[in-house]
């Protein structure tokens, strides 16, 4: 009989150290999370060690500084390049510096020129443009109808500073550097290097100086050329900015000779609108002096003929209009800091010695020179006949000259402002000419434009920051 084998019975079951359950918990849970980046949980790395054996702690020695094989020193590389010379520094021997600045000024109170206000026709009279002195986006101004753009204008450019903020913010700064970037350089140049000082509020800047290095190639774009550039007058537009670009050297810093016109410049009004309004023929003199002042007119035979209509008007009108007249924001204040600054200043009106004398001794300005209308000793009234030169663009230029060479000052150290044509030869003649709330064709010409509300704004072309404005004009 075969034997018949009996199953053996298996051996109870049992958990020996290393299998024993972590926690019932653990073990029924439906879930468990991945561990993130293989990190292992906490109870892994306890259940881990339970069996392992560590060693003792080592001594841990200060480290005294000096690297050792046990302490060996620890290089990384931050990727940045640290050198002693800054395109601000002093050039190399045998190297002339190549900057340029720019000085960024938000027109904080200028009203936005909008695509309506084109004139109606070729002419710029100011008697058919819209209230906006500023020049009409994208139509340079012209005189006749033969010079009119054939085709239309473009779109105005989006105003960006709605967008991102009502200041030189740090997007326009890029903007600005992107166009300077954009123009060809000298063959061989290094690549655009650049630092900004902001001259008021650094957190919300209305005044921003930039530097830039290197220039454009002079042989492709003169700085004549780059500050009528389309490329700067669109970006004015889109952010609403005035852009003031010179080169780079000491005497732009340390101007010596300053030279204003009076109407609508040092003040906000023309006196011979005033004298016109006070015997009613204001529309007429206005009218003939708004052509003038855009160019439109010879200013000598215009003014003659504005003189005539002041016939018959009482001497001592000048007295009277004293109360009336308005300097300008900031003169008072611009005025007394370049004398203190030793700056010489003098005015040159087209309009009449009187009150151009004055307004001088009012602000302390040390030239005055104006027209003289005569008067008749009889009737103390004026006669409407003009003594003397006139003091039109040509006799303006003349003057600003005969001051600076009479102060030894070299003409790159002189300074003209104004608003109307007949201040553009003086204004080119100038160092550097300024354009203050001026017509279009000034704008058009002037080597800067200035179109905010205060006439102080003027020394931060200097380089000058409010900190310093305001310790000049204590």
């Amino acid at each position: 009989m075969a034997d018949i084998d009996t199953p053996t019975r298996a051996g109870r079951p049992s958990f020996g150290s290393n299998m024993r359950s972590r926690s019932y918990l653990q073990e029924h849970q439906q879930y468990r999370p991945p561990q993130q980046d293989g990190h292992q949980g906490i109870d892994s790395i306890v259940e881990g060690i339970q069996n392992v054996k560590l060693d003792a702690p080592k001594t841990i020695q200060p480290y005294s500084g000096v690297p050792s094989p046990k302490s060996p020193p620890k290089i990384i590389d931050s990727g940045l390049n640290h050198t002693l010379s800054h395109t601000n520094c002093q050039p190399a021997p045998g190297l002339r510096s190549d900057r340029l600045i720019a000085t960024l000024i938000y027109k904080t109170k200028a009203p936005r020129a909008t695509i309506t206000d084109y004139p109606p026709d070729s002419s710029p009279s100011p008697a058919l443009t819209a209230k906006s002195r500023e020049l009409p986006p994208n139509l340079a101004p012209v005189r006749t109808l033969s010079n009119f753009p054939l085709e239309p204008p473009p779109p105005d450019p989006e105003p960006l500073d709605h967008l991102y903020g009502s200041y030189i913010s740090p997007l326009c700064l890029t903007s600005f550097l992107h166009l300077i970037a954009s123009l060809p350089t000298r063959q061989g140049s290094e690549t655009l290097i650049s630092s900004h000082r902001c001259l008021d509020n650094p957190t919300h800047p209305a005044i921003v100086e930039l530097t830039v290095s290197p220039t454009p190639d002079p042989t492709y774009l003169t700085l004549e050329d780059l500050r009528k550039h389309e490329l700067i007058y669109r970006f004015e537009r889109e952010w609403n900015v005035d852009v003031i670009l010179q080169a780079d050297t000491v005497l732009r810093r340390y101007p010596q000779l300053v030279v204003f016109d009076m109407d609508s410049t040092l003040i906000e009004q023309e006196v011979i609108d005033l004298i016109a309004a006070s015997i009613g023929v204001e529309d007429k003199v206005s009218a003939i002096t708004a052509r003038a002042m855009n160019g439109e007119l010879d200013f000598s035979s215009s003014f003659k003929e504005r003189v005539k209509l002041l016939k018959g008007v009482e001497a001592d009108i000048f007295t009277k209009l004293r109360t009336v007249i308005t300097p300008t924001k900031g003169v008072k204040e611009l005025i007394r800091g370049l004398k203190r600054m030793g700056v010489k200043t003098a005015v040159f009106s087209g309009g009449f010695i009187p009150l151009t004398q004055w307004l001088a001794d009012h602000l302390g300005l040390d030239y005055a020179f104006a027209n003289t209308i005569a008067s008749d000793p009889a009737t103390n009234l004026l006669t409407g006949e003009v003594v003397g030169t006139i003091v039109n663009a040509e006799r303006k230029r003349d003057l600003m000259l005969e001051i600076a060479e009479k102060e030894k000052v070299p003409l790159e150290q002189v300074i003209a402002v104004g608003d109307g044509a007949n201040d553009l030869l003086m204004m080119k003649a100038a160092g550097l000419g300024v354009a203050w709330n001026a017509k279009p064709l000034v704008q058009m010409e002037a080597e800067a434009r200035l179109n905010g509300d205060s006439l102080l704004d003027l020394l931060h072309i200097f380089g000058l920051t409010a900190e310093e404005v305001q310790t000049l004009i204590r």
